[in-house]
C-alpha cells in the first residue's frame, strides 16, 4: 500500500488503467501529457527513454504502456519527485521506470551521453518574466522557465540522444519559431509536427514536435488534431488517442 499525504488523491491515467498520485496543491497532468505520450516514437522492447520535467510521472507511466524499454524521468521539485516515485511503485513499474531528483541542467554530468533512443519533455511553456507568475511555487515552476529554458531542454536532449535518436516535445504554437530554430542549432532536425486545436474553428493552442539527432531535412506535417466538438465533447479521434486506441505516429 502506498502512503498518501492529506492533500493527495488517486486518479486514473487514461491509458491501461494506471493510477497516479495527484494533489490540488501541485501541478497535475493534463491533455498535453497524454498527447505527448501518444506522439512520441518508442522502441518496442530494448532501448532507453528519458522524460525531462517528468513532474509526478504521468508521461513516464503512460509511455510504459507502449514499450518495454527502460524509462527514466528527471524532476527538480522534491514534492513532485516523491509523488512520481510513489506512483511508479503503486503501479508496480519499479523494474522499468526510474525517477531521478535532479536539475536537468546538470544531467550531462550524471547520465551517459549519446545513449538514449528517445527523450520526451512537457516543459514550462512561458519565459521566466512573461505573463503573471503564479504565487504557488509548484505551479510557477511548472508554467514558467524558472529552472530551465527551452534552450536548456534542447541542449540536454541533444547531448543525451544517440545519433538518429528522437526528441518529442509538446509546447505552445507561439514558441514554434524558437523551437524550430533551437532544434537545428542543436542538430535535432525537425521530422514531425502536429498542431492541436481546441475546436475546429479555433486557433491551435498546442504543438507536438519531433526532432531527430543528426537527421536529414524532411519535416512531415501531420493532419491537425481537433480536441473537442461544438458540444464540448471529445472528438472521435481524440477519444481514440486519449484511451490508447490510436497514436499520433
Amino acid at each position: 500500500m502506498v502512503h498518501l499525504a492529506d492533500d493527495e488523491r488517486l486518479d486514473f491515467l487514461p491509458l491501461n488503467h494506471l493510477k497516479i498520485i495527484q494533489s490540488q496543491t501541485v501541478f497535475s497532468f493534463s491533455m498535453d501529457a497524454v498527447l505527448l505520450a501518444q506522439f512520441a516514437y518508442l522502441p518496442l522492447k530494448k532501448g532507453k527513454v528519458m522524460d525531462l520535467c517528468t513532474g509526478n510521472g504521468a508521461v513516464a507511466l503512460m509511455l510504459s504502456t507502449r514499450t518495454q524499454a527502460a524509462i527514466e524521468g528527471i524532476e527538480i521539485q522534491e514534492r513532485l519527485y516523491d509523488m512520481a516515485v510513489r506512483s511508479v511503485r503503486l503501479n508496480h513499474k519499479e523494474k522499468q521506470i526510474t525517477i531521478h531528483h535532479q536539475d536537468l541542467r546538470e544531467a550531462q554530468a550524471r547520465f551517459e551521453l549519446g545513449s538514449y533512443d528517445v527523450v520526451t519533455c512537457n516543459p514550462p511553456y512561458l519565459p521566466a518574466h512573461t505573463g503573471q507568475t503564479n504565487v504557488n511555487e509548484h505551479y510557477a515552476i511548472a508554467r514558467h522557465e524558472l529552472y530551465c529554458t527551452l534552450e536548456d531542454i534542447l541542449s540536454v536532449s541533444a547531448a543525451l540522444l544517440k545519433p538518429k535518436g528522437r526528441l518529442a516535445l509538446v509546447h505552445r504554437p507561439s514558441r514554434l519559431a524558437d523551437i524550430l530554430t533551437l532544434l537545428r542549432r542543436y542538430r535535432l532536425e525537425p521530422k514531425r509536427m502536429c498542431l492541436v486545436h481546441p475546436k475546429a474553428d479555433k486557433p491551435a493552442n498546442m504543438v507536438l514536435v519531433e526532432g531527430m539527432k543528426d537527421g536529414q531535412p524532411d519535416l512531415r506535417l501531420l493532419p491537425p488534431l481537433i480536441a473537442y466538438t461544438a458540444d464540448n465533447e471529445y472528438t472521435p479521434q481524440m477519444k481514440r488517442i486519449y484511451f490508447g486506441e490510436e497514436t499520433l505516429l
